[in-house]
C-alpha cells in the first residue's frame, strides 16, 4: 500500500492499493475511490468489540475494502480541522489514541478499546475511561485536531498538559492526573480541576485545538431555535 496526504487544514489521505490489498475504516468513513473494490461491512470483534468501539467514539460497524483491479485509489477525509497523523507500526507495536481519532488502516493493524484503569484518570482525564489502541504490523491513520507537537520524554521525565490536548501517546508513557492547586486557580484559571501528568519514557503527540475547545468557541455564535 502507498499513501499520500493532501490538503492543509481539512486534510485527506489517498491510499493506493494493488489487487488483493485491503484497508478498513469505520462505517461511512470512505470519501471516494477510483477502481474496483469489494466492500464488506461487519461487526468486527463481535458484539463486545462493537460496544467498545462505540464507547471510544467510533461506529459499531467496520467496513473493509479489498482492491479487485490492478490498482485502485481510495480517499478518506478528515472530519474536523487539523492534521492526519501516519502511524507506521511494527510487529506488536502499539499506540494509544484519543477516542474518535481512528480514520483507516491496513487490515493487519488491530483496532481495540483501551480502558483507563484508574478511576480518577477516567473521570477527570479529559477523554473518559475508553480510548483506542492500534497495534501493528501495518500502517494506520489518525486524526489530530489543530496543529501537532511531538514531545519525547526521557525515563522519569514529566510534563503537565491540559487534558484535552493529549492526542496520542506510546504505551510506555504513564498517564495520570493531578488537581490544580488553589481555589482561585480552579475557579478562575480556566484550566478546570485537573491537569494531565505524563511521565516517560516515550513519545507524546499534542494537539493545539481540541474539538471541545473549538465547539466552545462556536456555540455562542449558533443561533437559538425560534
Amino acid at each position: 500500500m502507498e499513501y499520500q496526504i493532501n490538503g492543509t487544514t481539512m486534510q485527506t489521505v489517498e491510499v493506493t492499493l494493488k489487487r488483493g490489498e485491503t484497508v478498513y475504516t469505520e462505517s461511512g468513513g470512505m470519501a471516494w475511490y477510483v477502481g474496483d473494490f469489494k466492500m464488506e461491512t461487519n461487526m468486527a470483534g463481535g458484539l463486545m468489540g462493537a460496544i467498545g468501539r462505540k464507547l471510544a467514539g467510533e461506529s459499531m460497524f467496520m467496513t473493509t475494502y479489498a482492491c479487485e483491479s490492478e490498482q485502485g485509489k481510495m480517499t478518506f477525509a478528515a472530519s474536523y480541522p487539523g492534521h492526519i497523523h501516519i502511524l507506521n507500526l511494527g510487529e506488536g507495536q502499539s499506540m494509544i489514541c484519543q477516542k474518535d481519532s481512528f480514520m483507516c488502516a491496513q487490515t493487519s493493524v488491530t483496532l481495540a478499546t483501551h480502558w483507563r484503569k484508574k478511576l480518577g484518570v477516567g473521570l477527570l482525564g479529559g477523554e473518559g475511561f475508553v480510548l483506542q489502541k492500534l497495534t501493528g504490523p501495518g500502517t494506520a491513520f489518525a486524526e489530530i485536531s489543530g496543529e501537532i507537537t511531538e514531545v519525547e520524554l526521557a525515563a522519569g521525565q514529566t510534563m503537565k498538559v491540559d487534558t484535552g490536548h493529549v492526542a496520542l501517546h506510546e504505551p510506555s508513557v504513564q498517564f495520570d492526573v493531578e488537581m490544580v492547586k488553589g481555589v482561585k486557580n480552579i475557579l478562575f484559571g480556566g484550566e478546570g480541576l485537573v491537569l494531565a501528568r505524563l511521565t516517560g519514557p516515550g513519545k507524546v503527540w499534542l494537539q493545539s485545538m481540541p474539538i471541545s475547545n473549538l465547539a466552545a468557541r462556536i456555540i455562542p455564535y449558533v443561533p437559538a431555535k425560534g
